[in-house]
């Protein structure tokens, strides 16, 4: 945008609310609203499955991103309750909830994923939970207090999250995954396996290939078991839900923007309409010569941060290293790097002390790792995969004697750096 103008951001979570304050941080000082379906301030959604759940006092102001008072500061307009019924291209305005209508000079899409839901008889009975927003949370939170028996469908990040923090708390839990092993969609085989062994260790029951057939309930429409195929019955007072997300594309769609698995959007961000932008979970961008949707905090803020660049006269094709995190049992993985594919890996460190490091490598070229209780590593991963690919270790140079990835990646930095000096 040559001129400051209105920028309408529709959605308050990671990508919203930092691009807001990217764009002050910018020096944009035109008018900003920060649109949020919530009554809420906005709020960060990992914790809800993490230390939330296992806090003693569960404060909603611990989870706001910033306080009330920034906003106004930053001249950022928060409009709370509301939501966005329809977008009109053609007069650069959006149809509200609260009857009126916005205009912008360039609107942000940041309206996130929003969970997969049950389609099962009895997926509506009380107790059946999602953990996406606070209310999410506070209710299965009121559930537990009582509870003894907890059945989790769906082994992901959040399913196992959640799983953790009942068996802390000392109830019965059983995680029904459809799939051959826990987090498939992100993680190799090799750290599968290691937290499926950490899982059972703590005395969680998982089950593969879990096929259900229903939800069964109470006279007062609470859920109280599961019903598999072929006649098994699991006693359940809580029922968690983690079978994914789906991107919030709805509005996109209903404007005609183009729409697949996501958002489409290119590598500055920008949708099929130029005066529309579409950042964080719903958004599919290029990066690496792939098409991908990534649902990370990660990928949220370094999103927010680009489209504001962008929209303040410096605009950069956005080629952040993806990275992701959990923490289970104790047991922190952190993941850089995209490892769909990968054809090699090698551990480094104990596995057998929740200490090491998977290293992965696609056609010869390194392209990731995931690392478990070492963040030092995680570190490195991030800074090589920064660099060109011929920067890399190849997996020769660290099977060989004497191989410290730290140190290599502090190595390669030097010289990479040095390359540019002289250049």
């Amino acid at each position: 945008m040559t001129t400051p103008g209105a920028v309408v951001i529709v959605g308050a979570g990671h990508a919203g609310v930092q691009a807001a304050f990217s764009l002050r941080e910018e020096g944009y000082d035109g008018d900003i609203q920060l649109l949020t379906r919530e009554r809420w301030m906005p709020y960060e959604r990992p914790p809800l499955s993490k230390a939330w759940l296992k806090a003693g006092d569960h404060h909603v102001d611990d989870l706001y991103f910033r306080s009330p008072e920034s906003y106004a500061d930053k001249k950022i307009d928060l409009i709370r309750g509301v939501t966005v019924e329809r977008i009109d291209r053609t007069s650069a305005t959006l149809e509200c909830s609260d009857g009126l209508s916005r205009r912008y000079d360039h609107l942000v899409l940041a309206p996130g994923a929003v969970p997969r839901r049950l389609t099962l008889p009895g997926s509506d009975l009380a107790g059946v939970c999602h953990l996406h927003t606070i209310d999410d949370a506070q209710q299965f939170l009121q559930r537990i207090d009582g509870a003894r028996s907890v059945v989790v469908i769906g082994g992901g990040f959040i399913g196992l999250e959640v799983a953790a923090a009942a068996r802390a708390r000392g109830l019965d839990v059983v995680v029904l995954e459809a799939g051959t092993r826990l987090m498939q969609r992100a993680v190799t085989s090799q750290t599968s396996t290691f937290f499926d062994r950490v899982h059972r260790c703590h005395g969680t029951d998982i089950r593969y290939g879990a096929q259900i057939e229903a939800l069964g309930g109470d006279d007062a429409g609470r859920v109280g078991a599961v019903h598999l195929a072929g006649g098994e019955v699991l006693e359940a007072d809580i029922v968690v839900v983690g079978i994914g997300a789906r991107p919030a594309t709805g509005l996109a769609e209903e404007a005609g923007l183009r729409v697949d698995d996501g958002i489409v959007v290119d590598e500055t961000l920008t949708t099929s309409d130029p005066q529309i932008s579409a950042i964080g979970d719903c958004a599919r961008f290029p990066l690496d010569q792939q098409s991908m949707r990534l649902e990370s905090v990660q990928n949220a803020v370094d999103h927010g941060r680009c489209v504001a660049g962008k929209l303040t006269g410096r605009p950069q094709p956005y080629h952040e290293v993806p990275w992701f995190w959990t923490e289970q049992h104790g047991c922190k993985l952190q993941i850089a790097g995209l490892l769909a594919g990968y054809d090699a890996n090698l551990i480094l460190g104990d596995v057998e002390a929740r200490k090491f490091t998977n290293l992965c490598w696609k056609d010869g070229v390194f392209v990731g790792a995931e690392s478990i209780n070492r963040p030092g590593d995680h570190i490195a991963v991030r800074r090589l995969l920064s660099m060109t690919p011929g920067d890399r270790p190849s997996i020769e140079t660290a099977t060989a004697e004497g191989f410290e990835l730290k140190e290599f990646a502090r190595s390669a930095q030097r010289a990479a750096d040095l390359r540019e000096v002289t250049a």
